[in-house]
């Protein structure tokens, strides 16, 4: 399988619920660095999994929707904990819409799967994977 990765970065502020989160309960802020994996059993005939540039430009958008944001206030969100498992799994969702809009070409329609990957830190991170 080929995979072409792009990389961005989004700046939330939201709280966490439940004693497991510690301090994180109280407001906090968090910038993650976003990974985008766009994944294909083949390449298209220019020879790519998808347009690099394309693909850039449809994460960025789909993260300018959540950048500067205190989740804990928007109506989407309400009643959930916004955990990095959790927005890994948003921002992936949000990117199948667009790749099945046709946002990354006709060609991106092909694709098998994305992997969105959520980097707290240089030690922790977390993915989610879905088919398309």
């Amino acid at each position: 399988m080929f995979s072409v990765t792009v990389r961005d970065h989004v700046m939330i502020a939201h709280s966490l619920r439940g004693e497991v989160f510690g301090p994180a309960q109280r407001l906090h802020g968090a910038t993650y660095v976003v990974d985008a994996t766009f994944c294909g059993d083949s390449l298209d005939a220019d020879g790519v999994v998808v347009d690099l540039g394309r693909a850039a430009d449809e994460l960025h958008a789909v993260l300018g929707d959540l950048n500067y944001r205190n989740l804990d206030d928007e109506p989407e969100f309400s009643g959930r904990n916004t955990t990095t498992e959790v927005m890994a799994k948003v921002i992936a969702d949000r990117l199948a819409d667009r790749v099945k809009a046709g946002g990354l070409g006709d060609a991106a329609r092909q694709l098998a799967k994305i992997v969105v990957t959520l980097h707290e830190s240089h030690v922790a991170w977390a993915s989610y994977e879905r088919t398309l």
